[in-house]
C-alpha cells in the first residue's frame, strides 16, 4: 500500500498519485484547479463538534485521536475507509488536508488507521 499526507497547499506532484482531500471544509482560499483534488471525502473528517472541541490542540490530540477512530466506526465513514483502502491497494494515494499543523491533525490519524488494518 502506497499512502501518503501532506497539505494541500504544497504544490502537486505527479509522485502524488491519487490526491484525496479528507476534510470537511474546503481550504481556503485554494481554487479547485490549484488544489488539483481527484476525490473529496468530506464525509470521512471529524465531526464539526470534534474539530471544534480539538482547536488543533497539541494537548488534545491523543484524546481527539481516539474520539475520531470512534467517528469513523459509524457507516457513513465506514463507506470512505472502504473506498480508500480499496484505491490505496491498487494505486498511490496522497491524503490531503488543510490545516497548519502538520504533526497533530485527522489525516495522520486517517493514515495510522489505513496503515494499521494493511500491516
Amino acid at each position: 500500500m502506497e499512502l501518503q499526507v501532506k497539505r494541500v497547499y504544497e504544490p502537486p506532484e505527479r509522485s502524488d498519485g491519487l490526491r484525496v482531500l479528507v476534510d470537511r471544509l474546503w481550504p481556503r482560499g485554494m481554487s479547485k484547479e490549484k488544489a488539483q483534488v481527484d476525490r473529496w471525502l468530506k464525509e470521512i473528517g471529524p465531526s464539526p463538534e470534534l474539530r471544534k472541541w480539538f482547536g488543533h490542540d497539541p494537548e488534545k490530540f491523543l484524546a481527539f485521536k481516539e474520539k475520531y477512530k470512534e467517528e469513523l466506526k459509524n457507516s457513513e465513514r465506514q463507506e470512505a475507509l472502504q473506498w480508500l483502502r480499496n484505491a490505496a491497494s491498487e494505486q498511490k494515494v496522497t491524503l490531503l488536508y488543510a490545516a497548519k499543523d502538520e504533526a497533530y491533525n485527522h489525516a495522520r490519524v486517517l493514515e495510522e488507521v489505513l496503515r494499521g488494518e494493511m500491516e
